[in-house]
């Protein structure tokens, strides 16, 4: 299978009052095309700046990321922006969206930003319309956003980062302001666009959560300390994947 993201030596360092912190260290590893991978760890472990590093939102100070053969970290930042527009999607903890666009309009908003499809407004409209009906949430396409759930709010932040046709999507917890309840939709969802063929990496504190991916990268202090691999998701055996995952990370010391 081919790799979309190849990390290797990569380090991050702060410089804070003198003093260098240095969150990443040597890391290494690969995703390969149709992955869902979940990075784990303690908190200030280096997750999410793992995150925001290899997918570009953060310069490295030393290695190599190489997303789809390109080597990020020798890109300027004009080039960056259009990686990360064109060929990434990104989900957050905090669902950042403009008050002054309906639903559907934040949706759509990347693709207008966009060269990568050509098509007319009304085809780039239609297919919001049509990611909103693949996640249940067409009925509010035209509310406002303080006039929705949480849960259908992330779940149109989803059909944002799908909008332009991402090789890839980046998410930073997710499910970490949503209940449960709609922290379960929202990762079947995630789930239903692995299973047709999106690779997603994933920051969580949640057992739940990562049970649904097909690996796990346990990060401590900075370092990958291991990795824990599973079979495609299959609903019916999560409670299975749960508590073999579980013990592997009371293994690792989580």
């Amino acid at each position: 299978m081919t790799n979309i993201l190849e990390v290797k030596d990569l380090c991050k360092t702060y410089v804070i009052n003198k003093r260098q912190n240095n969150v990443l260290k040597n890391v290494n590893f690969s995703v390969s095309e149709g992955e869902m991978t979940a990075i784990m760890g303690p908190s200030g472990s280096g997750k999410s700046t793992l995150l925001y590093s290899v997918s570009g939102m953060d310069n490295i100070t030393s290695g190599t990321v190489e997303f789809g053969g390109k080597n990020i970290a020798k890109m300027n930042q004009k080039e960056l922006a259009e990686l990360r527009l064109d060929e990434m999607g990104f989900i957050f903890q905090q669902m950042y969206m403009l008050k002054n666009l309906s639903v559907l309009d934040n949706i759509i908003l990347p693709a207008c930003q966009s060269g990568k499809i050509s098509e007319t407004r009304k085809e780039t409209v239609e297919r919001g319309y049509e990611l909103m009906r693949k996640l249940g949430i067409i009925e509010v396409a035209d509310n406002d956003i303080n006039e929705v759930s949480g849960g259908q709010l992330q779940r149109a932040c989803i059909c944002r980062s799908m909008i332009n046709r991402p090789k890839m999507i980046f998410a930073d917890e997710p499910t970490g302001a949503l209940n449960r309840t709609s922290s379960d939709e929202v990762m079947e969802e995630l789930a239903k666009l692995n299973a047709e063929g999106t690779t997603i990496m994933l920051v969580t504190h949640d057992v739940k959560v990562a049970a649904k991916c097909t690996r796990v990268l346990y990060i401590v202090d900075g370092n990958i300390q291991g990795e824990y691999t599973l079979d495609k998701y299959d609903r019916t055996k999560l409670r299975d994947r749960e508590r073999a995952l579980n013990g592997w990370l009371m293994e690792m010391g989580w």
